[in-house]
């Protein structure tokens, strides 16, 4: 978790959350947020084979939790893992419109990471995580182009939504017309 604003407010929102069982590492402290992003880094060490599907989904009804039971125990590598990200807050009080990115409104993201610590293993973690993504399809609301692995154009305009994508191609047509940059989840300039 990551409490952006009063210290104080955040130590009475964290507090509850400590007399829920008996945690095994409370980790919520006052830190820069570079170090906080960089918490993760441990988690996907160079040289490891990753993959990584993600959705966006409007709430954990009773068929999605159901697939997370159902896939969460059929996890086989040390290393996989699925973050289910709990959206709202500040980027939901963001206007759909304001910002390129869509998605605002998502109750939930996931992150499913099919990992093999070599390549021995790997095909199967892949088909797991394409496999628990497949699954929960009837959820799926769109996804964070930042979550996208190589998947094509197609999900790379449903990461936007058409008329975002569209304003985006008119952008990158007058500021990039030789898709210089291109070495991201690419936006084609338009076609004139």
């Amino acid at each position: 978790m990551c409490w952006s604003g009063a210290t104080a407010d955040g130590e009475r929102a964290v507090e509850p959350l400590r007399h829920v069982g008996r945690p095994l590492v409370d980790g919520c402290t006052v830190k820069p947020f570079l170090e906080h992003q960089r918490s993760f880094d441990p988690s996907f060490e160079p040289g490891r084979w990753y993959y990584v599907r993600s959705c966006d989904v409007d709430g954990l009804s009773d068929g999605a939790l159901d697939v997370m039971a159902e896939f969460g125990q059929s996890i086989r590598s040390p290393i996989s893992s699925i973050a289910l990200w709990q959206m709202g807050g500040a980027v939901a009080r963001v206007g759909e419109e304001e910002t390129a990115f869509n998605g605002r409104g998502a109750g939930f993201t996931f992150n499913i990471n099919g990992n093999a610590v070599t390549s021995e293993g790997f095909e199967a973690e892949r088909a797991w995580a394409r496999e628990y993504w497949s699954a929960l399809a009837p959820w799926h609301q769109g996804v964070y182009v930042n979550f996208l692995m190589e998947e094509g154009e197609d999900r790379v305009r449903a990461a936007y939504g058409a008329a975002k994508y569209e304003r985006l191609t008119a952008l990158k047509s007058a500021w990039d017309p030789d898709n210089f940059f291109r070495l991201n989840q690419n936006i084609q300039p338009a076609v004139a």
